[in-house]
Protein backbone atom coordinates (compact mmCIF):
# COMPACT_ATOMS: atom_id res chain seq x y z
CA UNK A 1 0.00 0.00 0.00
CA UNK A 2 1.19 3.57 -1.17
CA UNK A 3 2.05 5.98 1.96
CA UNK A 4 -0.89 8.20 2.65
CA UNK A 5 1.40 11.55 3.75
CA UNK A 6 1.45 14.76 2.89
CA UNK A 7 3.28 18.27 3.30
CA UNK A 8 1.47 21.29 2.99
CA UNK A 9 2.93 24.95 3.44
CA UNK A 10 0.38 27.75 3.00
CA UNK A 11 1.92 31.54 3.21
CA UNK A 12 0.11 34.89 3.12
CA UNK A 13 0.24 38.51 4.70
CA UNK A 14 -1.94 37.06 7.54
CA UNK A 15 -0.85 33.58 8.05
CA UNK A 16 2.84 31.06 7.26
CA UNK A 17 1.57 27.60 8.14
CA UNK A 18 3.15 24.15 7.81
CA UNK A 19 0.85 21.23 8.20
CA UNK A 20 2.26 17.32 7.56
CA UNK A 21 -0.03 14.34 8.10
CA UNK A 22 0.25 10.78 7.94
CA UNK A 23 -2.75 9.27 7.65
CA UNK A 24 -1.64 5.31 8.59
CA UNK A 25 0.20 6.96 12.16
CA UNK A 26 -0.36 6.05 15.43
CA UNK A 27 -2.27 9.74 16.26
CA UNK A 28 1.09 11.16 17.12
CA UNK A 29 0.94 15.20 17.05
CA UNK A 30 2.94 18.30 17.20
CA UNK A 31 0.90 21.56 17.12
CA UNK A 32 1.80 24.92 17.84
CA UNK A 33 -1.06 27.99 16.38
CA UNK A 34 -0.43 30.17 19.28
CA UNK A 35 -4.03 29.09 20.79
CA UNK A 36 -4.06 27.04 23.77
CA UNK A 37 -7.67 25.60 23.34
CA UNK A 38 -7.10 25.05 19.31
CA UNK A 39 -3.79 23.20 19.71
CA UNK A 40 -5.49 21.25 22.70
CA UNK A 41 -8.54 20.22 19.60
CA UNK A 42 -6.13 19.79 17.38
CA UNK A 43 -4.23 17.51 19.33
CA UNK A 44 -8.14 15.15 19.87
CA UNK A 45 -8.12 15.55 16.21
CA UNK A 46 -4.99 13.35 15.49
CA UNK A 47 -5.49 11.24 18.46
CA UNK A 48 -8.85 10.38 17.63
CA UNK A 49 -8.22 9.53 14.29
CA UNK A 50 -5.04 7.72 14.38
CA UNK A 51 -3.53 10.38 12.05
CA UNK A 52 0.12 11.62 12.36
CA UNK A 53 0.02 14.88 11.97
CA UNK A 54 2.47 18.67 12.43
CA UNK A 55 0.63 21.60 12.48
CA UNK A 56 2.66 25.29 12.83
CA UNK A 57 1.30 28.21 12.68
CA UNK A 58 2.80 31.87 13.04
CA UNK A 59 -0.50 34.51 12.33
CA UNK A 60 -1.66 37.71 13.24
CA UNK A 61 -3.28 37.08 16.84
CA UNK A 62 -2.96 40.80 17.70
CA UNK A 63 -5.92 41.11 15.00
CA UNK A 64 -7.89 38.27 16.63
CA UNK A 65 -7.76 34.48 15.64
CA UNK A 66 -9.90 33.75 12.84
CA UNK A 67 -6.80 33.64 10.06
CA UNK A 68 -5.18 31.35 12.06
CA UNK A 69 -8.17 28.73 12.86
CA UNK A 70 -9.41 29.11 8.78
CA UNK A 71 -6.37 29.06 7.46
CA UNK A 72 -5.51 26.51 9.53
CA UNK A 73 -8.38 24.79 8.15
CA UNK A 74 -7.61 25.18 4.85
CA UNK A 75 -3.88 23.74 4.98
CA UNK A 76 -4.86 20.54 6.95
CA UNK A 77 -7.92 19.88 4.44
CA UNK A 78 -5.54 20.18 1.46
CA UNK A 79 -3.32 18.17 3.32
CA UNK A 80 -5.59 15.45 3.44
CA UNK A 81 -6.88 16.00 -0.24
CA UNK A 82 -3.02 15.44 -1.16
CA UNK A 83 -2.53 11.95 1.46
CA UNK A 84 -5.78 10.12 0.33
CA UNK A 85 -4.89 10.14 -3.09
CA UNK A 86 -7.76 8.49 -5.70
CA UNK A 87 -9.25 6.68 -3.00
CA UNK A 88 -9.32 3.23 -4.06
CA UNK A 89 -10.18 0.68 -1.39
CA UNK A 90 -11.33 3.13 1.17
CA UNK A 91 -14.29 2.66 3.37
CA UNK A 92 -15.47 6.46 2.36
CA UNK A 93 -17.97 7.26 5.07
CA UNK A 94 -17.57 7.48 8.57
CA UNK A 95 -20.03 8.44 11.82
CA UNK A 96 -19.60 8.47 15.29
CA UNK A 97 -21.61 10.00 17.94
CA UNK A 98 -18.81 10.86 20.89
CA UNK A 99 -20.04 11.91 24.42
CA UNK A 100 -18.23 14.49 26.55
CA UNK A 101 -19.59 14.47 29.86
CA UNK A 102 -23.58 16.30 29.42
CA UNK A 103 -22.20 16.75 25.47
CA UNK A 104 -23.30 14.82 23.05
CA UNK A 105 -22.26 14.94 19.12
CA UNK A 106 -22.60 13.26 15.85
CA UNK A 107 -20.58 13.37 12.88
CA UNK A 108 -21.22 11.95 9.56
CA UNK A 109 -18.77 12.10 6.76
CA UNK A 110 -19.21 11.36 3.37
CA UNK A 111 -15.28 11.53 1.40
CA UNK A 112 -17.15 12.28 -1.89
CA UNK A 113 -14.67 14.91 -3.55
CA UNK A 114 -18.14 17.48 -3.23
CA UNK A 115 -16.59 19.29 -0.06
CA UNK A 116 -19.71 20.86 2.54
CA UNK A 117 -21.07 21.38 6.02
CA UNK A 118 -23.99 20.95 7.55
CA UNK A 119 -23.57 22.31 11.01
CA UNK A 120 -26.17 22.42 14.12
CA UNK A 121 -23.61 23.25 17.24
CA UNK A 122 -25.18 26.12 20.42
CA UNK A 123 -22.83 27.16 22.88
CA UNK A 124 -23.77 30.49 25.20
CA UNK A 125 -20.33 30.88 25.94
CA UNK A 126 -18.30 33.29 23.45
CA UNK A 127 -14.83 32.41 24.50
CA UNK A 128 -12.98 28.64 25.71
CA UNK A 129 -10.03 30.33 26.94
CA UNK A 130 -8.20 32.67 24.20
CA UNK A 131 -10.30 30.70 21.77
CA UNK A 132 -13.75 32.42 20.21
CA UNK A 133 -16.43 29.64 20.11
CA UNK A 134 -17.88 30.81 16.68
CA UNK A 135 -14.34 30.31 15.03
CA UNK A 136 -15.80 25.85 15.22
CA UNK A 137 -17.52 26.07 12.23
CA UNK A 138 -15.28 28.38 10.34
CA UNK A 139 -12.17 25.65 10.81
CA UNK A 140 -14.42 22.53 9.86
CA UNK A 141 -15.86 24.15 6.67
CA UNK A 142 -12.57 25.80 5.66
CA UNK A 143 -11.35 21.87 6.25
CA UNK A 144 -13.94 19.93 4.13
CA UNK A 145 -14.15 22.40 1.29
CA UNK A 146 -10.12 21.69 1.13
CA UNK A 147 -10.52 18.01 1.09
CA UNK A 148 -13.64 17.41 -0.05
CA UNK A 149 -16.07 15.75 2.67
CA UNK A 150 -19.26 16.46 3.40
CA UNK A 151 -19.80 16.82 6.64
CA UNK A 152 -22.50 16.65 9.07
CA UNK A 153 -21.57 17.64 12.62
CA UNK A 154 -24.85 17.81 15.27
CA UNK A 155 -24.93 18.36 18.81
CA UNK A 156 -27.90 16.29 20.51
CA UNK A 157 -26.78 17.41 23.54
CA UNK A 158 -24.79 19.83 25.94
CA UNK A 159 -24.31 22.95 27.73
CA UNK A 160 -21.15 23.34 28.68
CA UNK A 161 -18.84 25.13 25.65
CA UNK A 162 -16.01 23.20 25.84
CA UNK A 163 -17.41 19.62 26.17
CA UNK A 164 -19.45 20.43 23.08
CA UNK A 165 -16.78 21.49 20.95
CA UNK A 166 -14.62 18.76 22.15
CA UNK A 167 -17.22 16.27 21.39
CA UNK A 168 -17.46 17.81 17.78
CA UNK A 169 -13.60 17.50 17.54
CA UNK A 170 -13.55 13.79 18.94
CA UNK A 171 -16.51 12.75 16.77
CA UNK A 172 -15.12 14.26 13.08
CA UNK A 173 -11.53 12.65 14.20
CA UNK A 174 -13.52 8.87 14.87
CA UNK A 175 -15.63 9.23 11.63
CA UNK A 176 -12.52 10.18 9.97
CA UNK A 177 -11.00 7.36 11.08
CA UNK A 178 -13.06 5.10 9.85
CA UNK A 179 -13.88 6.75 6.22
CA UNK A 180 -10.44 6.53 5.46
CA UNK A 181 -9.92 2.85 6.82
CA UNK A 182 -8.77 0.64 4.17
CA UNK A 183 -11.15 -2.28 3.06
CA UNK A 184 -10.27 -5.42 1.19
CA UNK A 185 -13.53 -5.93 -0.39
CA UNK A 186 -13.59 -2.83 -1.41
CA UNK A 187 -12.12 -3.42 -5.40
CA UNK A 188 -11.29 0.40 -6.65
CA UNK A 189 -12.93 3.43 -5.83
CA UNK A 190 -16.21 3.11 -3.95
CA UNK A 191 -18.62 4.59 -5.90
CA UNK A 192 -20.72 3.71 -9.08
CA UNK A 193 -19.36 6.70 -10.83
CA UNK A 194 -16.01 5.00 -10.56
CA UNK A 195 -14.33 8.14 -8.97
CA UNK A 196 -14.17 10.27 -6.61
Amino acid sequence: MAERKATVERNTAETQISVSINLDGTGVSEIETGIGFFNHMLTHLAKHSLCDMKVSCKGDLDVDAHHTVEDVGIAIGKAIADAIGDKAGIARYGSAIIPMDEALVMTSLDLSGRGGLAYELTMEKEMIGSFDSELTPEFFRALVTNAGINAHIKQVDGSNSHHIVEAAFKAFARAFRQAISKDEKIEGVPSTKGAL
